[in-house]
């Protein structure tokens, strides 16, 4: 089981809030942490886990990519942190010679932090907004009600288009996004957002396996009160 602390706020002094959450990884996940404690996470990751490198690597190519992993995993994390995640997770171990392209960040939400809206209201908002090429589903998540939104993306979508920027070829993701209240703590929200192109066709068995994985995942949340 993984546990993760959140950001203590000052609460009233009766009300009893979670000072964390916990959930079961898959095997070869792991958990990078945002807040603090971050680069030591990468650096156990990059040298402890990834000891293996996939196939068709050379040997003698083995620093390089782990030099270039580490690139892209820091670029990935302070991305994650500037849009205020608590935790990036991603697999680390190669299944059947490859690398999983795939991750998912939790989140603060910045959903009625000025004053105290119901959370069901706000779920039922949330599930009446559009979500394009998608669909948003009410859902329960560790015994309180929650909102799953599953739809696609392509890069282009994502990066604001530049002249100075090179073109490079469009890489359609599938997505899936939980938002969900923090227990007895009103106007503090947290989503779970994950990520990941499949094997190159988002309609295929394979990334459909992947997605089935985040939401089993998901089904694991549970608030930790110590």
């Amino acid at each position: 089981m993984n546990t993760s602390d959140l950001e203590q706020p000052s609460p009233p002094v009766e009300a009893i809030v979670p000072r964390g959450y916990e959930l079961v990884l898959p095997p070869g996940w792991v958990r990078i942490p945002l807040r603090e404690g971050t680069k030591q996470a990468l650096e156990k990751v990059l040298f402890s886990h990834m000891g293996q490198v996939p196939e068709g690597i050379p040997r003698d190519d083995a620093m390089r990519f782990r030099l270039n992993m580490r690139r892209q995993l820091e670029k990935q994390a302070r991305a994650a942190k500037r849009n205020g995640g608590l935790d990036l997770y991603l697999p680390v171990l190669p299944r059947g010679g490859i690398f999983l392209m795939a991750s998912f960040i939790v989140a603060e939400m910045p959903i009625g932090q000025s004053h105290a809206v119901p959370p069901q209201a706000v779920i039922d908002q949330l599930a009446n907004e559009d979500v394009p090429d998608g669909a948003a589903t009410k859902v329960d998540v560790a015994g309180a009600p929650a909102l799953r939104r599953a739809y696609r993306s392509t890069l282009d979508e994502e990066k604001p288009s530049s002249p100075e920027v090179v073109q490079q070829p469009t890489l359609s993701t599938r997505r899936v996004e939980y938002v969900l209240p923090v227990a007895d703590d009103p106007g503090r929200w947290i989503s779970i957002n994950f990520s990941t192109p499949g094997d190159g066709d988002i309609d295929s068995e394979f990334t459909g396996v992947l997605v089935e994985l985040f939401d089993a995942v998901v089904g694991t949340f549970r608030w930790s009160y110590e």
